[in-house]
């Protein structure tokens, strides 16, 4: 049995023995499953005969260390926040369309997309439900940089014998785009991480970066590209003042390096030259997405009400029989034809809330004084650029029924929590402040400053 082989081993029992006592070592150790993906691994071989199902155990590690921590856990007054209700109800929905619709042949995931999306919501609530500070955001983030590190080494000793980069990672990964995707989306936490480390912790960013972004070259998604171009647009409007000058110089030798490996890379440049080329000079994959999504519209037409979850390929082959088994590429096709005009509205919805409630702990934590705030403001920045990056790659990438995008879709409820958390602790910070200063002095009376009634509001 290889190093590796027993450090995973290791690294799985010390994650499952330590969440029943620190949920936040489940969510951390879940999360790495899901990136990395051991069961594509060849140092996971030796016990894949056990047929441990890590993800599973992990839950259920994470949800009895929930259950036994539930009074310590720092969540509010309400056990759930309104943007997981409607996430909730969103589960619902897929429930009553897929018994309202036709049996599911065909898919390309394991498990049924609302049983995988049942999965993942139960995830998502112990991770809102846990990651309510400060501490648990930077160990939650970090974590995300370190797979994401992972990810970009394993994509550059990876074989590539069709031209692009495929089956890196996670299950979700096993095509190009989707690996693309979260790698895109993973960039501007990689930053803001950066800009709040020390020297170790600097150069293990720009590693993280540049292979992140070499592997998104190796994957010549065009998608990606898109989404990472239209993410640059809050991440410039909502850069922190202070920072301004110093996040656009990031982003600027940024695009240097990618520039720097995407240029020797003549089939990545041919693609990414596609995207802007007129209908008679489009490549073949170019005009079958313009298909695909013409075809999604037909189908709208004929079933407003949706086609059923996880339908779509089984369903537009009786449209165009060329296009029968290929997925929509988008993310907004595939939920409009699949879930119908009021699912597709009840997706943006939540996409609204998201953007919303992530708008609103920025806020938050700029009432909140010394550097805390200014440190959590910069992770509510990144946090939310990584979030409107994902939703742009799904214009041309289909993330609907990944668990990535509803990571990042439920990541707003911790940032909300975490301002939350800290601006209490201020506020008794300041309330004990004012009652020593009484009783040093007495005769006079602990006054509630103007800054604690704002923070306290």
């Amino acid at each position: 049995m290889s190093l590796k082989t027993l450090l995973f081993v290791g690294l799985f029992a010390v994650c499952c023995a330590a969440a029943v006592f620190q949920p936040l070592w489940g969510i951390l150790g879940y999360l790495a499953h899901y990136i990395i993906g051991p069961e594509r691994q060849w140092w996971e071989r030796p016990i894949q005969h056990l047929g441990i199902r890590y993800s599973y155990i992990l839950a259920i590690a994470t949800a009895i260390g929930v259950a036994l921590n539930y009074g310590k856990l720092r969540f509010g007054k309400k056990l759930l926040h309104r943007h997981e209700v409607l996430l909730l109800l969103f589960v619902g929905l897929l429930w009553a369309l897929r018994l309202l619709n036709e049996p599911t042949d065909y898919y390309t995931i394991v498990d049924h997309p609302t049983l995988k999306m049942t999965k993942v919501m139960v995830f998502g609530l112990m991770l809102t439900h846990v990651v309510t500070d400060a501490k648990k955001l930077r160990a939650l983030l970090w974590t995300l940089v370190v797979c994401t590190l992972i990810l970009g080494l394993q994509a550059y000793t990876a074989a590539r014998p069709r031209g692009r980069l495929e089956s890196v990672g996670g299950v979700d990964f096993s095509e190009s785009n989707f690996l693309a995707a979260f790698l895109g989306a993973m960039l501007p936490l990689v930053g803001v991480l950066f800009l709040q480390t020390g020297w170790a912790g600097k150069l293990l960013c720009l590693g993280t970066g540049a292979f992140a972004a070499n592997a998104i070259v190796l994957t010549r998604s065009r998608g990606a590209l898109v989404g990472i171009a239209l993410g640059l647009i809050p991440a410039i409007l909502l850069a922190p003042k202070k920072l301004r000058l110093t996040i656009g110089a990031g982003m600027l030798v940024a695009g240097l390096g990618v520039l720097y490996v995407s240029l020797p890379d003549a089939g990545f440049m041919q693609r990414m030259k596609s995207i802007t080329l007129s209908s008679e000079e489009r490549d073949e994959s170019s005009q079958q997405r313009l298909d695909l999504w013409e075809t999604s519209l037909v189908m709208v037409k004929d079933h407003p009400l949706g086609i059923g979850p996880g339908n779509f390929f089984q369903v537009v082959g009786r449209y165009r029989p060329d296009l029968e088994g290929r997925d929509t590429h988008s993310t907004y096709f595939r939920c409009l034809t699949e879930l119908g005009i009021p699912g597709f509205l009840f997706f943006l919805g939540i996409c609204f809330s998201a953007v919303r409630t992530a708008l609103q702990a920025l806020r938050g934590a700029e009432g909140i004084p010394s550097g805390t705030g200014a440190a959590i403001r910069l992770l509510c920045y990144g946090s939310m650029v990584a979030l409107c990056t994902f939703l742009a790659v799904g214009l041309m990438i289909t993330t609907l029924y990944t668990e990535a995008l509803w990571w990042l879709l439920l990541l707003p409820v911790c940032l909300e929590r975490v301002v939350a958390n800290q601006a209490e602790e201020k506020v008794s910070s300041l309330a004990k402040n004012a009652k020593v200063h009484a009783k040093a002095t007495p005769g006079t009376k602990a006054v509630e400053t103007p800054l604690a009634s704002r923070i306290a509001t």
